[in-house]
Formats: C-alpha cells, sequence, structure tokens
C-alpha cells in the first residue's frame, strides 16, 4: 500500500526485505557482465554489507527520483521510501500534504535547492524575506543560492519573539513584489524565539502572489509546528516545507525531506537535484520506520510532548531556587530558556563559562547565549547572535524536550545544572566577602591616617 505498517517490523524481516531489494540489482545479478564507468562495483565487503549490496544509489542524472533500469531494487526502495514517509508527514498533522521527497543533503542545502528551483519561476527576483532566526545554515542557503537576505527583525512580547507582519508587508511594498523570490519563514526553533506566524505569512504570500518556503528543520516531531505548516496551507500559500532526517527520525545526519501541496512543484525540485544520488538516508528512514511502524512513531511523538512539560515544570522549579525565571515562551512547543540574571551579565566569560561547565560535565545540547555578541555571516552583521534579537533583555540558557529524549536525561541534565549554579553563587559569595574584607580594612587604614 505504500504506507508506514501500523506495528514495526522485526530486524530480521526488515533485513529480508532489503536483501530482497538488493538481488533485483543488476550489480547484484549472478553472471552480470559490466562494462559501463558505473556498475555498482566494491571493494570492500564491509562497505557492500554497510548498505545491503543496494550500491547504485536513487534516482538518474535528471531526476533524483526518477527510475534506474539496471537498480530495480534501489529504485523500488526510493520510491517506497518517499511513500511511507510522506503517509508519516499526514500522520504527524499535515494531513493535505501531496507529494514529498527525501533528499541525501541536510536542511540547509535542501533549502537551497527549493531556492533554485525558484529562479527558474522568477528570473528577475534577488531578495528573500527572511524574519530572522539566529541559525547560520539558514541564513548561508540564501547566499549559496545567490539571493540576498532581507532580514526582518522579530518583535519582543513579552519575553517571546515573534514575526514583525507589519515589517513584511511594508518590505515587500518597497521592494516590489515581483523582486521577491519568496518569504522563507521558520517553525522549530530556539526559544525565546517562537514559531513564526504561519498563518498570517501565508495569507500574505497569497495576496502578492510569492512562493512561501517554510524551514521545519526539527518540526515534524511538533503537533503545533505541523498544525501551523497545515493551516497556513489552507488559509494561503505555502510552496514547500523541509524537515531534517536526523531531528525527527533519530537517523545519521545527512537527509531531509522537501514536501508540499502541489506535486508538480516539488517534481520540479527534484528534477533540479544534478545527478544521481546517495541512497544511505533513504535506507536510514525506512529501516527506521518500518522497525516503529506508525504506533511506535506516535508513541515516540507522546513520549516526547510528557518530556516537554516534564522538564518545562522541572527547570521553572530550579529556575526559582536560584533566583532566576524561566521565560514564557508557550508558543514553543519544543525549547525552553531560563534567565540567567544573576550571572555578571555585563561580563560574557562569566556568562559563557556556564555552557564550558555543562559541556565538560557531558551535557550536550543546552545553549548559553550571552547579551550582545556579535557575529558576522557571509558579511552581514547580526548583533546579539544567537539570541535572535539586537538587544534582548537578559542572558539566557537553552533546552530543549526533542523526539527520543527520556526522563533519565532531563533529571541528570537539571542536577549537574544546579551543581553548576550552585558553584557560581558559591564562588560570588567568596569573592563579595573578600571585597567586604578588603574595604573594610581600606576604611580601617583611611581612620587611623
Amino acid at each position: 500500500k505504500g504506507k508506514c505498517p501500523e506495528d514495526g517490523w522485526d530486524e530480521s524481516t526488515i533485513e529480508l526485505f532489503l536483501h530482497e531489494l538488493a538481488i533485483m540489482d543488476s550489480n547484484n545479478f549472478l553472471g552480470n557482465c559490466g562494462v559501463g564507468e558505473r556498475e555498482g562495483r566494491v571493494v570492500s565487503g564491509l562497505v557492500a554489507r554497510r548498505h545491503y549490496r543496494l550500491i547504485h544509489g536513487i534516482g538518474r542524472s535528471g531526476d533524483i527520483s526518477a527510475v534506474q533500469p539496471k537498480a530495480a531494487g534501489s529504485s523500488l526502495l526510493n520510491k517506497l521510501t518517499n511513500s511511507v514517509v510522506l503517509d508519516v508527514i499526514k500522520l504527524a498533522g499535515v494531513r493535505t500534504v501531496t507529494s514529498c521527497f527525501v533528499v541525501p543533503m541536510a536542511t540547509g542545502m535542501s533549502l537551497t535547492l527549493c531556492f533554485l528551483t525558484l529562479r527558474h519561476k522568477r528570473p528577475k527576483a534577488k531578495y528573500i524575506i527572511w524574519p530572522r532566526i539566529d541559525q547560520k545554515s539558514c541564513f548561508k542557503s540564501m547566499i549559496t543560492a545567490g539571493f540576498e537576505p532581507v532580514v526582518i527583525e522579530n518583535v519582543l512580547e513579552g519575553d517571546e519573539l515573534r514575526t514583525d507582519l507589519e515589517a513584511v508587508e511594508a518590505k515587500i511594498k518597497a521592494l516590489g513584489a515581483e523582486n521577491i523570490l519568496c518569504v522563507h519563514s521558520t517553525t522549530s526553533c530556539f526559544a525565546p524565539r517562537v514559531p513564526d506566524r504561519l498563518e498570517e505569512l501565508a495569507v500574505i504570500c497569497a495576496n502578492y502572489d510569492i512562493p512561501h518556503i517554510v524551514n521545519n528543520a526539527y518540526g515534524v516531531q511538533s503537533s503545533k509546528c505541523m498544525h501551523l505548516i497545515q493551516q497556513g496551507a489552507r488559509v494561503g500559500r505555502i510552496d514547500a516545507f523541509i524537515q531534517s532526517l536526523d531531528k525527527n527520525f533519530m537517523v545519521p545526519v545527512g537527509g531531509a525531506i522537501i514536501a508540499g501541496f502541489n506535486e508538480s512543484f516539488i517534481q520540479e525540485i527534484s528534477k533540479m537535484y544534478p545527478g544521481r544520488a546517495s541512497a544511505s538516508p533513504s535506507l536510514d528512514v525506512l529501516i527506521t520506520l518500518l522497525s516503529l511502524g506508525t504506533s511506535g512513531y506516535k508513541k515516540l511523538l507522546k513520549e516526547r510532548k510528557e518530556m516537554f512539560s516534564y522538564l518545562s515544570s522541572e527547570l521553572k522549579k530550579l529556575a526559582d531556587s536560584h533566583s532566576e525565571r524561566l521565560l514564557d515562551t508557550s508558543h514553543n512547543p519544543i525549547s525552553l530558556a531560563m534567565s540567567l540574571k544573576n550571572l555578571d551579565e555585563t561580563n560574557d566569560a562569566a556568562v559563557t563559562q556556564l555552557g564550558s561547565m555543562l559541556f565538560t560535565r557531558q551535557v550536550s545540547g543546552a545553549r548559553v547565549v550571552p547579551r550582545g555578541s556579535v557575529q558576522t555571516v557571509n558579511n552581514y552583521t547580526f548583533k546579539g547572535f544567537m539570541s535572535h534579537a539586537n538587544d534582548y533583555p537578559c542572558a539566557y540558557l537553552n533546552a530543549a524536550s526533542a523526539v527520543g529524549i527520556k526522563k533519565q536525561d532531563v533529571d541528570v541534565f537539571l542536577k549537574r545544572l544546579d551543581k553548576c549554579l550552585k558553584t557560581f553563587r558559591k564562588e560570588a559569595k567568596q569573592e563579595k566577602s573578600i571585597n567586604e574584607i578588603s574595604n573594610s580594612n581600606t576604611a580601617t587604614e583611611q581612620l587611623e591616617d
């Protein structure tokens, strides 16, 4: 049926299935005589086994989704993977998606591929409207494609950084809709930034006849992010949304899914990819989804959501105990932020030291964001880089509840963070005592004089 099975398969069944696909490829035929330059020859048996002897990759020179006559098994693998992934995207919340394909590039380069495809549709366009998100790859994806990003600064609403819709529309009017390639929005992001106002942006794009590309990097795991995409497509315009394989399906880095609501446009993007491509990302995600089944993936999504609530409540308690606070970012369903006001905010080293302390204590993924850092990316200077704003009111620490996180991860993180913060408080008290003694001695000396 081309759908993800409800119940996952066991490993031996999956291996049998992959071996059946592999013997359909010409390089595995008994008596095969290959006289071309690309015959699926592999010297190392270890490499061959690692890829289940599926050596030919996917696609043909003109289309990454095309069938290879001498690689029927690899072609079938590709078709099945795209079909199963489409089923899972619908399951995750974007019910009206019509087409998708797995591309063996991470999210940034996959965005670039989308922008290059739009170039042929809008040859006069040179600008991309981009609500600011401090993440280098999505910014560089526009530069690499040869376009000029038009950065729209976010609006601070309470603790949250949200899309400035008025600024977006004003910039479209100022530049002229025909000169704008697309609006490049974001769903999944680090707090205190929250997902863009996708519905409103989609309506603006529809009104001005401007394409809309959504960076949904790790949004498949969030029902809220997927709902935003579904609603945006319903009320306005979304041409494509791109998501990472590793972040959403727990496979090695190196693949993404390009999906959309217009099948012909998604096919155009697949035809833009030059040459054949590695089958590894497709193979990895197909094996993973066959082993999980829809019931297994739903369970992972449910556990992630429960862990987000747990992380939120426990991090709030920890913040309160250190006279800090959990920032109110209710529109962000994955990432949380805790203020670091009691660290010396005028000294970046004091804030970044906390990040170093956590890393050396084997806490990965937590981001410590100081105030006022400046970063230049491709000749564009971002003030307050990593905080998604020129001057966010406080330094803070990020933590996320992503798919696959366990209660043990949360508990160990909180324990180690608490210990690090107590170390800072102890050092601060000692420094204060030394300063008081020093001041007292100075005052005594002055009286004696």
